[in-house]
């Protein structure tokens, strides 16, 4: 007989390489889609930079209460700062689904710090995804010493996707 905990586990860690695969497929497959009759929504990329600000705020804050041993609060902002990136994620596809991409205006050394950025920002977008899942569910199951583990991988990673989802929307707002 196969242990609860591991049945468990191993459940979790099957959902998590799903969507750790089809998240991003689904994106870039929603690329290719354009709603029809529907006016561009250039309202959205100032509201979606600002729920990866949020994201970034809040995962600041996660780290200082559980620092301070309030783990509570820690596990309400982290909650919290996964609404904000999948709400990030659903306004980013809407945008993309009913404008076309914009191109970026800069030149000189800024164009390439740019594009590092938005490179690097897409690519740690789609390995965070596994990360914060292992990291949730290390943390609801229990398993805080994993889950610690991890959180210090998950932690960078997160924040750097946030934070350079802000500059990436900056530097490409005059060019909307």
């Amino acid at each position: 007989m196969i242990d609860y905990d591991k049945q468990v586990e191993k459940k979790y860690n099957v959902w998590i390489w799903i969507l750790s695969i089809i998240i991003p497929i689904a994106v870039a497959a929603l690329f290719t889609i354009k709603i029809p009759g529907v006016e561009r929504m250039g309202f959205l990329p100032p509201i979606y930079a600002t729920t990866n600000a949020i994201t970034a705020i809040l995962l600041v804050l996660a780290v200082v209460m559980i620092k301070k041993g309030n783990r509570r609060m820690h596990e309400r902002l982290m909650k919290t700062a996964i609404i904000f990136s999948v709400l990030f994620l659903v306004l980013y596809v809407l945008y993309h689904m009913t404008s076309d991409s914009t191109t970026y205006g800069g030149e000189g050394a800024i164009r390439y710090v740019y594009f590092f950025l938005l490179i690097s920002h897409i690519l740690l977008s789609i390995v965070v995804i596994p990360f914060v899942l292992v990291t949730y569910v290390r943390a609801i199951s229990g398993k805080f010493k994993m889950h610690k583990k991890i959180a210090r991988i998950t932690f960078p990673l997160w924040l750097y996707v946030a934070v350079t989802g802000v500059l990436v929307y900056f530097m490409i707002s005059p060019y909307y």
